[in-house]
């Protein structure tokens, strides 16, 4: 059930998918030499090649120091993992096709396609844009704000649904902070059979966590205004929130 509040202010596709290297624990590789998935292997640089550091006896490693036509092709897979138990947890996945080399004692690999996927749909990167983006500046702090948020600010986190279209909130039995950015936060409004999500941007880009925290009193100034959803009362006063 999609919701009726717009996204607006997002980060482009490339940096998404740069952010999203930048805080994946995992990645599942599918090459030659069959398909290997890796914990805390990778890394990415400047570039954009990911560099993998794969053990001496992985197949992967073997595939490309022993491939017979040059170096071979693969596709590696990463999930967005939301830090904040919710409902489908998963927010986005990323798949790099392209191609591997033993460079500087590790395994390099060349992406020459993407695909990010997200809940609106797939976007195909292009390599040039991705090789040119960066991270989010708060990607690699996303997990600890809003594991805090969630944990130690619930009041918060109901004040901000006064910043919701109502019809957004029809049904609601639970909301969770789902991502942060440095263009604004989502907010994971879950029902009782279904959930979707909404966007709060900031009113300005935020480069650091020093700046969020005023982008945040400012969201939260602006929720102190507003009239308390309906359907967020019905909530309370079921005894659910």
């Amino acid at each position: 059930m999609a919701d009726s509040q717009t996204w607006t202010a997002a980060p482009a596709a490339a940096e998404r998918a740069r952010s999203l290297l930048a805080t994946a624990w995992s990645c599942a590789v599918t090459a030659e030499g069959g398909r290997e998935e890796f914990v805390g292997a990778h890394t990415v640089a400047d570039d954009g090649r990911v560099l993998l550091q794969v053990p001496e006896d992985s197949a992967l490693l073997g595939a490309a120091i022993f491939a017979p036509r040059g170096e071979p092709s693969a596709v590696l897979e990463f999930a967005d993992v939301a830090p904040v138990p919710v409902r489908g947890r998963v927010r986005a996945r990323l798949w790099m096709a392209g191609r591997l080399a033993v460079e500087e004692g590790c395994l390099a690999f060349h992406p020459t396609r993407l695909v990010l996927r997200g809940p609106s749909g797939s976007v195909v990167i292009d390599p040039e844009e991705f090789a040119a983006a960066a991270p989010d500046p708060l990607a690699t702090a996303e997990a600890r704000l809003l594991t805090h948020l969630a944990d130690c600010h619930g009041d918060a986190v109901e004040r901000l649904t006064r910043l919701v279209d109502a019809g957004s909130l029809h049904g609601v039995v639970r909301v969770r902070p789902l991502a942060v950015d440095r263009h604004g936060l989502t907010l994971r409004i879950e029902r009782t059979g279904a959930h979707g999500d909404v966007r709060l941007p900031f009113h300005t880009p935020a480069d650091d966590v020093s700046q969020l925290t005023e982008r945040m009193h400012v969201l939260l100034t602006r929720a102190s205004a507003a009239a308390c959803p309906r359907a967020l009362q019905r909530h309370r006063t079921d005894g659910e929130g």
